[in-house]
């Protein structure tokens, strides 16, 4: 895994990211089964912004890019869901910190 990863999101998906999604429209953008989402909210590794039954789950944009980034890493490394997790976080920490020193 190297630190200069990106996830680049297919230009018919940026007029979704202003909008909340549904279970199915996270899993259709991230081309994963609706199942893959339940399981890896039930897990905690990802959080949908609102609702309390999944019917009614609606998730950030900012979601939409950590789970596309976690189907990557599953994929690429064939890591378990909260091993992939923990990498998205560390990623998304480097990328802050190389903002935040970019901007000194």
């Amino acid at each position: 895994m190297t630190a200069s990863s990106t996830i680049t999101v297919p230009a018919e998906l940026i007029e979704l990211l202003d909008d909340a999604l549904s279970l199915r429209e996270l899993a259709q953008c991230c081309r994963v089964t609706p199942e893959w989402v339940l399981t890896h909210v039930e897990a905690g590794v990802l959080t949908p912004q609102q609702g309390q039954a999944a019917a009614d789950w609606r998730f950030a944009s900012t979601t939409l890019v950590r789970a596309r980034r976690i189907v990557q890493l599953e994929q690429t490394y064939d890591a378990d869901p909260q091993l992939a997790a923990l990498a998205a976080d560390l990623m998304e920490e480097v990328a802050r910190l190389r903002r935040q020193l970019s901007d000194v």
